[in-house]
């Protein structure tokens, strides 16, 4: 007798328009079970949108959220065992340009309300069938003799004089008698352990450990560093951070000649001297597209200590998720973090019918924060308001303005996503959470995010109109109650300075710096809090994401700039052109010597350069819910915007960078075939 089977799969077809003929995205249903379905849906999700007003052949949209998009059948169709449903959707809010970008999950909606999963291929494209690229790049390590410096190191120092080689030792015993010595070597030894357990980086003398000697040198800046050859090896640093460095340089060093001696020594004399060329070199993490362990956001954290990067951007909330516990708000976390079937937020970005999700307690960030802190790492927490809320409203419904009414939309389309300015019961939640938030990261440095607020937000909302007409009477409140409906499509160009919405969020902003320059917080964002000019300059800096131009206008009107173009920096970004590089592409693509060779100040002032803080890499995670994804897309990259941070432009060298970027270690362990 044969059981009963329920089993479906998916696959989806992408043509784009040419000669003529529309775009067709097709999604095809095959029944691989064993008992016929009538009366159910497809929902799928990945980050395609597909268009409200799309035409659609085969089936209609019944719902529609962002990337979640829910498929009926015609009435009266049965997919019997073996058969095939065919959907063509002609009409993409979000068209496809790489294979990350089609369904990356389904599920059905059966007729009795429950959810049957569906195995889901890739999506190919009309004319490709190359195989998908996966994993780091592989940079080779060059052969004897061929690679362009003797050592390996990244980023590259300052000065390197180096010469002679010496056998390589077993491993590293760093000595040090002072508080900042002895700290470094416990996070030295914390730090390679993790990253390479088996290779016994640091070990004592009696397992074969040279003697490396740590000495207090005062005069030192508080990342630099001095390492001598010789007779012996001895690292001079004025603080725990630049012993640290000295000790990191150190090991890449020993890795090197260790694993490539016919092409790297492990130097008999001579002198490293380092410093970073600028003062921020950071990178952000998106936690709330997709979600990641406190295991993984610790060994990413320990990766950037590795590259001597000292600032960790968390991305805490948007509107597919909340991840941060708030004890006054117990539903942030029990609602806002979790995404499926039948939950407030539905299936978003490779989520699944199952409850999918998770947070990070307060005890878990104490962790990541204390060890983030060992390695010299400031963490900047980022809760992203007064957009990018959908997530936070859907836990905290009080925060929706009870009066506003019609519907504005946001680029990712979420409706009505932005919580109001004009409502007071913003800020007292909002108060409230951000004190608990300040009390988790000491370096009291809050982002609020502040970006792609759309022109239409509270344009619906009496109380935001009457806001306008006070502070800019009823011409800029009838000019932005026409803004009710208006769909924002692509990232920017919808840019709202100038118009009631930005007046409305300026307002906003300058409350909430107020508050945390109260609580003693420099406050974070991107750039669009420079909208209107009411922020205080000296208690701001913003992380610039459109354009070199954008960022040196901003620095020009006084405000301190992180640089992270989206041409450049964004490692969401796809390194190719072709179908089968993953990624997104709305602000170019970025291959590893584009990255590398980015110049984040050019065409700068030296007026402008004063207020250039540094850089940072921005990995937004929408479409790396495949972990050999995030390694392709942040590897080596993340080591490129490394570098620039911290290597003087007239010493970088792509040639010397790719010789040596194979070294460096990845999250997952995927590399390319």
């Amino acid at each position: 007798m044969t059981s009963s089977r329920i089993a479906f799969r998916l696959e989806t077809r992408w043509t784009p328009p040419r000669d003529g003929e529309p775009l067709a995205y097709e999604l095809k249903l095959t029944n691989t079970g064993n008992e016929p379905v009538s009366g159910f849906k497809l929902c799928v999700s990945g980050p395609a949108r597909i268009d409200p007003a799309a035409t659609i052949e085969g089936g209609t949209l019944t719902a529609r959220l962002s990337n979640h998009s829910e498929l009926a059948t015609p009435d009266g169709f049965v997919l019997e065992p073996g058969g095939v449903w065919v959907i063509t959707v002609r009409g993409l809010s979000y068209p496809l340009k790489h294979w990350s970008d089609g369904a990356n999950t389904a599920y059905l909606v059966l007729a009795d309300g429950s959810a049957a999963p569906v195995a889901v291929n890739p999506t190919i494209a009309a004319g490709q069938n190359a195989p998908l690229r996966k994993g780091t790049q592989k940079y080779p390590v060059p052969g004897p003799g061929k690679a362009p410096v003797v050592i390996a190191v990244i980023p590259w120092p300052a000065k390197v004089a180096v010469e002679g080689r010496r056998e390589v030792p077993a491993g590293l015993d760093p000595r040090g008698e002072t508080d900042a010595a002895r700290g470094a070597i416990a996070a030295f030894t914390e730090l390679t352990s993790s990253l390479f357990p088996a290779e016994g980086i640091a070990r004592p003398a009696a397992e074969g450990g040279l003697p490396v000697h740590l000495a207090a040198d005062d005069r030192l800046g508080p990342e630099t560093y001095r390492i001598g050859f010789g007779d012996g090896i001895s690292i001079h640093a004025a603080t725990r951070t630049g012993f640290l460095y000295g000790l990191i340089t150190l090991g890449q060093i020993w890795r090197g000649a260790r694993q490539h001696p016919e092409t790297f020594i492990f130097p008999a004399t001579g002198e490293i001297a380092d410093a970073p060329e600028y003062g921020f070199r950071g990178s952000h993490l998106d936690v709330a597209r997709q979600f990641y362990s406190s295991s993984e956001v610790t060994q990413f954290v320990r990766l950037l200590a590795w590259s001597k990067m000292n600032r960790f951007h968390w991305h805490l909330s948007d509107d597919e998720a909340w991840r941060v516990e708030i004890d006054a708000y117990p539903a942030l976390t029990s609602i806002g973090a979790w995404r499926g079937h039948g939950l407030k937020i539905p299936a978003l970005l490779g989520s699944g019918a199952a409850p999918q999700g998770g947070y990070y307690s307060k005890a878990a960030i104490r962790e990541i924060v204390a060890l983030a802190g060992r390695f010299g790492i400031e963490v900047i927490p980022e809760i992203d308001v007064p957009g990018h809320c959908f997530a936070l409203q859907a836990s905290i419904p009080e925060l929706v303005d009870p009066g506003q009414h019609g519907d504005y939309s946001s680029v990712q389309g979420f409706p009505n996503n932005c919580i109001n300015p004009a409502y007071e019961k913003t800020y007292a939640i909002l108060e409230t959470i951000f004190d608990e938030l300040i009390e988790l990261f000491p370096a009291k440095i809050i982002h609020v995010g502040a970006d792609e607020v759309p022109l239409g937000a509270w344009s619906g909302s009496p109380l935001a109109l009457d806001k306008l007409r006070e502070i800019g009477g009823e011409a800029l409140a009838a000019a932005h109650a026409k803004r009710l409906n208006v769909i924002t499509n692509t990232h920017g160009a919808d840019d709202i300075e100038g118009s009631g919405a930005a007046a409305l969020q300026a307002i906003f902003l300058k409350r909430i710096q107020a508050f945390l320059a109260s609580r003693g917080c420099i406050t974070g964002g991107w750039e669009e809090v420079a909208h209107g000019d009411v922020v205080d300059k000296e208690k701001v800096y913003l992380v610039g994401w459109r354009s070199v131009e954008v960022n040196a206008a901003l620095a020009g009107r006084g405000y301190d700039v992180v640089v992270s173009p989206g041409q450049a920096y964004y490692l969401d970004m796809s390194q190719g052109i072709e179908w089968v590089e993953p990624g997104a592409n709305w602000a170019g693509i970025s291959s590893v010597e584009h990255t590398y060779d980015f110049d984040p100040v050019a065409g700068w002032t030296d007026e402008q350069k004063q207020h250039f803080l540094g850089v940072q890499a921005c990995i937004w995670s929408e479409p790396m819910n495949d972990r050999a994804i995030f390694d392709r897309l942040v590897f080596p990259r993340l080591s490129a915007i490394a570098e620039a941070g911290w290597t003087a432009s007239a010493q970088k060298s792509f040639a010397r960078f790719s010789a040596l970027c194979g070294l460096m270690p990845n999250l997952y362990g995927h590399w390319s075939d």
